[in-house]
């Protein structure tokens, strides 16, 4: 029994330590640029993308599919580094919240118009984590590693423009091609990332250990330790959920997420008052 769980999980697990690499450090700069909806609304874009391809007639697995959702991802990146402005005469968080709707809606037109739709709307929202094989954790690790990469050289203005954009503004940093090259890679790695674990599993590893890591703060890269192994342990809980009690992997894993992320943020606050209390000074003696 252990063995065949085992055969069934080690590959969606793994694909689960790659989705919490590159995502808990995307995490990092949107929490940091207060976006904290772009990632739901560029995997909600990537659907669109994927359901526009299987109205004509391509498979999920197919490449067509993929390039669809690219593509659409790139036009959503374009907009949103178009609609940085120096002066932030509108919220950008508005801006998000209207794509992220209009993508909605348009992906429940383009599903009704096609056999099957509804199903697909429902994979593309939840995933499918158990159809992972080993080939394609392979070679989503690899596009992966060449986007953090393509980070690791750009990471002085894609972390200054996230933590500070006034100042790379000032610092005469052309703001909106840097934000165009951050959210395309944003849009590679989630066109990818939704095909496997869908909208609601990526916006999860995206925003839940990342926060996790602000909880505690510190340095960048101590927030991503943080995230990497709060990502990693909430897999291994969502997993092991979802064997014992026979439950859909992707949503196992979501509730996961939020559950660990409330005892996390307990335990943190019972800490903290805890360290207080113990460096608190002593009350003064009373003298009568």
């Amino acid at each position: 029994m252990l063995s065949d769980l085992i055969t069934i999980l080690w590959a969606p697990f793994l694909m689960c330590l790659v989705l919490t690499g590159i995502h808990a450090y995307l995490g990092v700069h949107v929490l940091a640029r207060e976006v904290v909806f772009v990632d739901i609304a560029m995997a909600q874009i990537a659907a669109l993308g994927a359901t526009v391809a299987f109205l004509l007639g391509h498979d999920i697995d197919q490449w067509q599919s993929y390039a669809y959702s690219l593509a659409a991802t790139l036009l959503g990146a374009l907009v949103l580094a178009i609609t940085r402005s120096r002066r932030r005469t509108v919220s950008q968080e508005a801006v998000i919240g209207i794509v992220y709707a209009v993508s909605s809606a348009a992906a429940v037109l383009v599903a009704d118009r096609a056999a099957h739709g509804a199903e697909q709307v429902r994979t593309m929202l939840v995933g499918n984590l158990l159809a992972v094989r080993p080939f394609e954790v392979g070679k989503v690790f690899v596009l992966y590693a060449l986007v953090g990469l393509m980070h690791w050289f750009c990471r002085r203005p894609f972390l200054l423009i996230s933590e500070d954009p006034r100042a790379a503004f000032d610092a005469g940093w052309r703001v909106r091609l840097w934000d165009f090259l951050f959210y395309a890679s944003f849009g590679v790695v989630v066109a990818s990332s939704v095909r496997i674990a869908g909208v609601l599993l990526v916006f999860s590893y995206l925003i839940v250990p990342a926060l996790a890591g602000v909880m505690l703060g510190g340095t960048v890269a101590a927030r991503l330790l943080i995230g990497w192994t709060f990502g990693t342990a909430v897999s291994v809980i969502g997993m092991v959920a979802s064997a014992a009690l026979d439950l859909p992997t992707g949503a196992t894993v979501v509730c996961a997420f939020g559950v660990t992320l409330i005892a996390f943020w307990i335990a943190t606050r019972v800490s903290r008052r805890l360290a207080a209390l113990g460096t608190a000074p002593p009350a003064p003696a009373r003298h009568r």
